[in-house]
C-alpha cells in the first residue's frame, strides 16, 4: 500500500516516485527536514525544505487512513458483513470523506428512530415500499399491524423511517446532497436576539450572506468565534429547491402510492438526516481550509520575524519603556550578558528628564555602550525623543523594537531560571535588548503562539498550529546555523537531531569543560549517538576552530572530500577558505562519486567562498515622523513612515508611532491587483502609508500604499 501512496503524493506534488521514495525512506530512518534538504540533495533530486516537508505531512496523513481502514474492515468484519467487493473498495479508498461514506451503513449508531422502527417488525414493510410496485399500500401495511403498530398510518411512518436512514447511508444520495454543497453553498450569519449590544465587535455578521466557496478564512474564522462566544447563529445551507429534487428524481422510480411514500421519507431523510450531516461535513472542511489560511499566514509570519535581521554582537542598552512605573533599563555587554540596570522617571508623572538623561549618559560611557533598543510599547515614542535629543561621548544608533512576547518570556520559567535575582521589568528590558542582537536566538524562548503576528490563532486546530509553527521555528534555525559555543539550551533544542535532553547535555558539557574546539568533540556528550551527530553536525558552527570546516555548512562527512581537493591542489584546507582564485581552479565533475554528487559539492563550493554566511540581511535604523505620538495627531491625507508588524489574509497592520497600529488592506497596498499581502509587504519591512481615514471611537486607523511603492 505503500507504493500507492507514495505514487499519490507523487502526482499530487507534481515530483517523480523516486524523489518521494527516497524521501520517505530518509524520514523512515530518522532524518529530519532539514538534514535532508541540505545533505540528501543527491537522493531527493534536491528537494528543498518546503517539498520535503510537504511529502512527511502527507504520508503522515495517509498512513493515519490505513490505520483508520484497519479499523473500519474490523468492524465491519466483526459483523459478518464484509464482502470482497466491499473489502476491495475500502482497501483502495484514499478520500477520508468517501471512506466514511463507506463505512457509514455499518457503523455502531445509538438508537434512532429507524432502529425503533425495525424493533417492532417494519423493515419488511420498508423494502416493500422501496420496490415501488405495490399500489394497495394501506392492505400491505395493514399486515403488519401487532401489539407495538396499533395503526396503518403507525406502520408507513415506521417504514419511512427505515427507508429515511437508508437513503441518509446511501453513498450517491450522500455525492448529490454533498454536490449542491459544492455547487452553491451559502454561509449565513445572524445576531442571536437580544445579545446585540454584547456583540458590538461582530456586528459585520449579524446579517450576512455570501458564498461559501468566496467566504475568505479570516471572514469565516470571526463568525466562528462569534458562534462559539454564543453571539451568532451560524449556518450553511444549498439550493433548497433543486437538492431535495435531484435526491427525489434519484429514488423515486414509480408513479404510485409506493411511490409517494418514498418521495416523503426523501423529504423526511433529506431534512432530518443527509442535509444536517453535509452541513456539518461542509462546516468542518470550511474550517479546516480556514484554519490552514490561517496557520499557513502566521507560519509566514514567524518565518520573516524569526529571519529578521540581527543587530549582532554589540553592547547594548535596552529600555522598556513606561509612564508612571518608569523606563527599565538594563546593559548588556556583546554576548546579551546584564552588566547593570536601573530605572528613570523621564516622563510624566514625575518629570526626572535631567536626572534621566544624566543616568543614560553615564551608562552609555560606562558601559561602552554601542547601541539603544528601545521597547515599541506604552511611552515609545516619547522614550525614543527623549534617547534621541541627548548628547552622547559617541557616535549611538537608536532601535525601535517589537515588544511582542516580551511580557510572556519575562514572566516564564525560562526567565526565572536564567534571572532569578531579578524581577519581570528587568527581564522584559533583557529581552527587548537581546532580541535586537539576535532575533532568533531571542525569540525561540518564546511560545510562538505569544509573539502576536498571527490572525485568530486561538480559533484554529491548536495540534496543527503548534506542528506547523515548531516546524518553521526547526527550518528557520537551521537556515541560519547555531554558534556551538554560545548558544542557549533552548535554541539548540531546535537544530536538527537534538531535542530538550541532547541540548541540555550540550550546554552541561560545555559548563563542566569548556569551549568545544571541534565539531568532534560533540560526540563526547552524554547520548550523543552516531545519528544525532550525522543529523545536528552540519548546522553547528565553532568560530575560530582549527578546521576552518568546522565554521561552515559543509558537512563532516563531507571533510575527506575537501581534504583531498587540498591535497591535489597542494595546499592546507585553510588555504582554501574565501580564496576565489584557488576554488575556481577545482575541477568539481572530478570529485563526483556515487555518494557525492554535483549538488553537494556545489554546496561546498559555496561553503568555501563565503563560510559559515548568515542568510538574514543586515538591520536597517528606523525613524517615525517628528510629533506623532497619538491617533489625535494623525490628519486624513498625511504621509508617514511606517514599519510592517503583522500582515494577514486581508492586508498589513503597520506602525506609525502610535498606540494603534493602522490598516493597508490588500486592496490599498500597490496600484495593481494583489492577491496575497506578502507579494507586496514583509515583517518589519520600511513603508511610506497616506493616512485615508481616523476613526477616533473605535481607535482604527486606515491606511493606503497606493502611489507610494518604491
Amino acid at each position: 500500500m505503500q507504493q500507492k501512496i507514495t505514487e499519490i503524493i507523487a502526482q499530487s506534488l507534481a515530483v517523480s516516485y523516486r524523489q518521494v521514495e527516497n524521501t520517505i525512506a530518509l524520514l523512515n530512518e530518522g532524518a529530519t527536514v532539514p538534514f535532508i534538504s541540505r545533505y540528501r540533495k543527491e537522493r531527493t533530486g534536491s528537494l528543498d525544505e518546503v517539498q520535503v516537508l510537504q511529502i512527511k505531512e502527507q504520508n503522515e496523513k495517509y498512513n493515519e487512513l490505513e490505520k483508520r481502514k484497519g479499523t473500519i474492515l474490523k468492524t465491519i468484519e466483526e459483523q459478518d458483513k464484509l464482502t470482497p467487493g466491499l473489502k476491495a473498495r475500502i482497501v483502495g479508498c484514499f478520500d477520508a470523506v468517501e471512506l466514511e461514506d463507506l463505512y457509514l451503513p455499518y457503523k455502531p449508531r445509538r438508537r434512532t428512530k429507524a432502529t425503533i422502527a425495525r424493533e417492532k417488525g417494519l423493515e419488511p414493510l420498508a423494502k416493500i415500499l422501496m420496490k415501488q410496485v405495490d399500489r394497495d399500500i394501506e392492505f400491505r401495511a395493514g399486515q403488519f399491524l401487532n401489539e407495538d403498530v396499533n395503526s396503518v398510518e403507525e406502520a408507513l411512518s415506521g417504514a419511512r423511517d427505515i427507508i429515511a436512514e437508508w437513503i441518509s447511508e446511501n453513498e450517491k444520495a450522500r455525492n448529490i446532497v454533498r454536490r449542491g454543497f459544492e455547487l452553491g453553498a451559502q454561509i449565513t450569519s445572524k445576531v442571536i436576539k437580544g445579545k446585540e449590544e454584547e456583540a458590538a465587535k461582530y456586528r459585520d455578521y449579524f446579517d450576512w450572506n455570501e458564498p461559501l466557496k468566496k467566504c475568505p478564512s479570516h471572514r469565516l474564522l470571526a463568525m466562528r468565534r462569534g458562534e462559539n462566544e454564543g453571539f451568532l447563529r451560524v449556518a450553511i445551507t444549498p439550493d433548497d429547491e433543486r437538492v431535495p429534487e435531484n435526491l427525489e428524481r434519484f429514488f423515486v422510480k414509480g408513479n404510485n402510492h409506493s411511490s409517494d411514500q418514498v418521495a416523503l421519507a426523501v423529504k423526511d431523510s433529506y431534512k432530518r438526516l443527509v442535509q444536517p450531516s453535509i452541513e456539518t461535513e461542509f462546516a468542518n472542511l470550511s474550517k479546516e481550509k480556514a484554519d490552514e489560511e490561517a496557520i499557513r499566514v502566521f507560519a509566514e509570519n514567524l518565518k520573516q520575524l524569526l529571519l529578521a535581521p540581527p543587530l549582532g554582537q554589540e553592547r547594548i542598552l535596552a529600555i522598556d519603556p513606561g509612564y508612571r512605573t518608569g523606563c527599565k533599563i538594563v546593559c548588556l555587554d556583546d554576548q546579551g550578558n546584564l552588566m547593570h540596570n536601573e530605572t528613570i522617571y523621564p516622563h510624566a508623572p514625575q518629570n526626572e528628564k535631567k536626572m534621566a538623561a544624566k543616568k543614560i549618559t553615564s551608562m552609555v560611557e560606562m558601559y561602552k555602550i554601542e547601541a539603544i533598543a528601545i521597547g515599541n510599547g506604552t511611552a515609545s515614542r516619547e522614550t525614543e525623543h527623549f534617547i534621541k535629543n541627548l548628547h552622547y561621548d559617541r557616535e549611538l544608533k537608536v532601535f525601535v523594537v517589537s515588544e511582542d512576547g516580551a511580557s510572556v518570556y519575562s514572566a516564564s520559567s525560562v526567565a526565572r531560571a536564567e534571572f532569578p535575582q531579578y524581577d519581570v521589568t528587568v527581564r522584559g528590558a533583557v529581552s527587548i535588548g537581546r532580541r535586537l542582537m539576535d532575533p532568533l536566538a531571542e525569540l525561540v524562548k518564546i511560545d510562538p503562539k505569544s509573539i502576536g503576528v498571527g490572525q485568530y490563532q486561538h480559533d484554529v486546530d491548536q495540534k496543527k498550529l503548534k506542528e506547523s509553527l515548531d516546524s518553521v521555528v526547526e527550518l528557520s534555525v537551521n537556515s541560519v546555523g547555531v554558534n556551538l559555543n554560545t548558544a542557549s539550551k533552548h535554541l539548540l533544542t531546535y537544530v536538527s537531531g537534538l531535542g530538550p535532553q541532547l541540548a541540555e547535555n550540550i550546554t552541561a558539557y560545555r559548563k563542566e569543560n569548556g569551549m568545544f574546539e571541534s565539531r568532534a568533540d560533540l560526540k563526547k556528550v552524554p547520548r550523543m549517538g552516531p545519528k544525532a551527530f550525522e543529523q545536528a553536525a552540519g548546522f553547528l558552527r565553532i568560530p575560530g576552530a582549527k578546521n576552518p570546516l568546522d565554521n561552515s555548512g559543509v558537512h563532516p562527512e563531507s571533510y575527506p572530500v575537501v581534504s583531498q581537493i587540498a591535497k591535489e591542489l597542494k595546499c592546507q584546507v585553510n588555504d582554501l577558505v574565501r580564496n576565489e582564485e584557488l576554488v575556481s581552479k577545482i575541477d568539481w565533475q572530478k570529485y563526483v562519486t556515487a555518494e557525492v554528487g554535483l549538488p553537494t559539492l556545489n554546496d561546498i563550493r559555496e561553503e568555501l567562498l563565503k563560510p559559515g554566511r548568515d542568510p538574514r540581511k543586515g538591520i536597517k535604523v528606523f525613524e517615525f515622523a517628528d510629533g506623532i505620538f497619538s491617533i489625535n495627531d494623525l490628519h486624513v491625507g498625511m504621509v508617514l513612515p511606517g514599519i510592517v508588524n503583522n500582515i494577514t489574509k486581508f492586508g498589513a497592520f503597520v506602525d506609525v508611532g502610535i498606540k494603534e497600529s493602522g490598516l493597508v488592506h490588500i486592496s490599498e497596498l500597490a496600484d495593481r491587483f494583489v492577491s496575497d499581502p506578502n507579494e507586496v509587504v514583509k515583517l518589519h519591512q520600511h513603508v511610506k502609508v497616506r493616512i485615508k481615514e481616523v476613526d477616533i471611537s473605535r481607535k482604527r486607523v486606515q491606511l493606503s500604499m497606493k502611489g507610494l511603492e518604491k
